[in-house]
């Protein structure tokens, strides 16, 4: 079943008797915060060998007999999938005909609408699925009065503004500054617009997010900068390239709404999730420089790219910083005919 936004907070606390959930969108920052969170809640820690179990792509056919077996120590089991996909579609069903007490939790932030194994787990009455979409401004500023309102933390109109401002469509990266900031002010305080600014980060710099849209965009430079910051902070060749697909793929829908006879602007705004605020204006320079051609042959390229990366022994980062800076060249390209 598809979970309401509204009933995620509850059911994270508590997800009764449901067997899967999967978590999937655009904000990985979010999947990988709600996933942890509800991991924790059931098994009491993420890392309790007895009650946390950690399971890859190879080994998607051990699931059922994962989730149906016993902890030694009592309390229910987790297992957890950081990248699931619809190669796990199958072993999933099985395991929600079958039998065990265990909780199968999936991070599924390379999932697409219509992915088979979302689309399996849309209809089970035994499992849940929630989206996790970029924040808008209004979002952001609800996370701020939220993580403030934790510590009893009044927070003035100006200083709720520029944080809004401030803050990311990553989730998990707004509310660890929110909480630093918190933190800085100690309980029972005012946050003002001068605590912010001396305390909150500007989550609109160089991130993987940056590196994609400076590389259609056709910004060589700034795509270079914020691709190595990316992967000095963790992430990994084949998630870059990943995360450059589904890119390419939200450009090639909205550029097919334009054959259609739709704006450029009307192409964007009928995507879903929509182009994140702050993203629209670099987001709408590309749709209107890339021509269909162009983008299947780079989205062509990305496919062959990840799939050299898989290989044994390949130099994943190197092809990965050809591919992204490869990207942006010829985003370059395109904003100059």
């Amino acid at each position: 079943m598809k979970l309401d936004a509204r009933r995620v907070e509850a059911f994270l606390a508590n997800p009764g008797a449901t067997r899967v959930v999967l978590f999937h969108g655009d904000d990985e920052g979010l999947i990988r915060e709600w996933a942890a969170h509800l991991v924790r809640n059931v098994a009491g820690s993420l890392d309790d060998a007895f009650r946390v179990s950690e399971v890859d792509r190879d080994g998607f056919s051990r699931l059922p007999d994962e989730v149906a077996a016993m902890s030694l120590t009592g309390g229910r089991r987790v297992v957890r999938v950081r990248d699931a996909t619809d190669a796990a579609t199958a072993h999933i069903q099985k395991l929600l005909t079958g039998n065990g007490p265990g909780l199968l939790v999936l991070e599924g932030a390379s999932l697409g609408n219509k992915s088979k194994l979302k689309t399996l787990l849309d209809r089970s009455e035994n499992a849940a699925t929630i989206a996790c979409y970029p924040m808008d401004a209004r979002t952001l500023s609800q996370l701020a009065r939220t993580v403030l309102q934790a510590d009893r933390i009044s927070v003035d109109s100006d200083a709720l503004t520029w944080l809004s401002g401030q803050l990311g469509a990553n989730s998990g990266v707004s509310r660890r500054e929110l909480e630093k900031l918190a933190l800085f002010i100690g309980p029972g305080g005012a946050a003002t617009i001068e605590a912010a600014r001396a305390c909150v980060g500007d989550l609109s710099g160089l991130s993987l997010e940056d590196a994609l849209f400076s590389a259609t965009d056709g910004d060589v430079p700034a795509a270079d900068r914020a691709l190595e910051l990316a992967l000095s902070e963790g992430a990994t060749a084949v998630g870059v390239i990943r995360s450059a697909l589904m890119h390419m793929q939200r450009l090639v829908r909205a550029r097919a709404l334009m054959e259609d006879g739709l704006s450029a602007e009307e192409a964007a705004k009928a995507l879903r999730p929509p182009v994140f605020f702050r993203r629209e204006a670099s987001f709408l320079r590309a749709l209107r420089a890339w021509g269909p051609t162009m983008l299947a042959q780079a989205a062509q390229r990305l496919w062959d790219t990840e799939r050299a990366c898989k290989r044994t022994g390949s130099p994943a980062e190197t092809l990965c910083r050809n591919a992204i800076i490869g990207l942006a060249q010829r985003g370059a390209l395109a904003r100059r005919r």
